[in-house]
């Protein structure tokens, strides 16, 4: 099934597959590569980064027996690409392991063979005399493949626009822009048509995750790229009193919150959750203000049609960190 994890496992992976491909490429131009430098990026198993991608991307985009089910020509495009990726990754593989454990195996029964065998080690002497040939050749074809399929990746999540892949785009610009080939900004552009709405996108997922900071932040800079935008504007200002109130400051949590539900219909997806949180604060907030911002909670809580907050917990024996878990369960999940 498609999913937006699944899509951010993928561009996860596929940035850790191109940073180690072009890791192995400058060791192999300096220093030569060695066979268990390879088993980061690509193994028959799960311990490969590689292989996972390819796991996932046919998991995708195929159904059984390989057939293509349901995908786009893009869709289909990139998990070939992928494929092939791994296989020119594992002849790469091959090829190393030819070099520094079945050459030396060869060369050590060749010392005692007698001249009856003398044809058949003429012939591995010719393999592995290509060996380090198809090494640089192996290497070089690996890289242009990563980059291509690179491309491929970049027009697909721009297809998708998927916001759990957006808000990544948006935590790890300097792992995602050399893969993309293309600066933050514009690839927001590519993916929601503008740098605003990707930022808004981004602050959206994040807001969905509960990591109301991060969200404040992408709400802003969405703002930095347009005109006055009410709809962004209040979304800041509930990812503003969200935080606020997981970081207890009770005051300027009820202050935006207010003017988030002021300032148009509170979201159904976010409206109990603010009602927990208010009603928290009822009973939270002290200090010598401690009146008034409760006064300030309840007639929140009012206007957002929750019921007139009781006693429902002895107080001290649920705490800010309690009330945070209760109404938000999310509040450290960043990624």
């Amino acid at each position: 099934m498609r999913g937006p994890t699944r899509i951010l496992e993928i561009l996860r992976d596929f940035v850790e597959v191109d940073r180690l491909v072009r890791g192995l490429a400058r060791r192999h131009r300096a220093l030569g590569l060695r066979f268990p430098e390879l088993a980061a990026l690509i193994r028959d198993d799960e311990g490969s980064v590689l292989y996972r991608l390819k796991e996932r991307t046919h998991a995708l985009f195929r159904g059984p027996g390989g057939i293509v089910r349901g995908s786009t020509h893009r869709e289909a495009l990139f998990d070939l690409a992928v494929g092939s990726l791994f296989h020119e990754a594992m002849k790469l593989r091959e090829n190393l392991y030819q070099r520094e454990v079945y050459g030396p195996r060869v060369r050590a029964l060749q010392s005692d063979a007698g001249e009856e065998s003398k044809a058949l080690f003429d012939e591995f002497e010719k393999m592995l005399g290509a060996v380090d040939d198809r090494l640089d050749e192996g290497v070089h074809e690996l890289e242009t493949l990563v980059q291509r399929t690179a491309d491929q990746l970049r027009l697909l999540i721009a297809d998708l626009r998927d916001d759990r892949a957006v808000r990544f785009v948006t935590e790890r610009p300097e792992d995602v822009e050399p893969v993309s080939g293309v600066p933050l900004d514009a690839l927001l552009e590519e993916m929601y048509g503008s740098v605003a709405k990707g930022f808004e996108a981004a602050g959206r997922a994040y807001l969905s995750s509960g990591s109301f900071e991060a969200a404040r932040d992408r709400f802003a800079r969405a703002l930095e790229q347009t005109e006055a935008d009410p709809a962004i504007e209040r979304l800041q200002n509930y990812a503003h009193g969200m935080h606020a109130y997981v970081a207890r400051d009770y005051a300027s949590s009820v202050r935006h919150l207010a003017v988030w539900a002021e300032t148009g219909t509170p979201e159904p997806g976010l409206l109990a959750l603010t009602r927990d949180a208010v009603s928290s604060i009822v009973e939270l907030a002290d200090g010598e203000d401690r009146t008034r911002i409760a006064g300030e909670a309840t007639a929140l809580l009012e206007r957002l049609g929750g019921p007139s907050p009781g006693i429902r917990r002895r107080r001290g024996t649920t705490g800010p960190r309690g009330a945070n878990q209760a109404a938000t369960g999310v509040s450290r999940s960043r990624k």
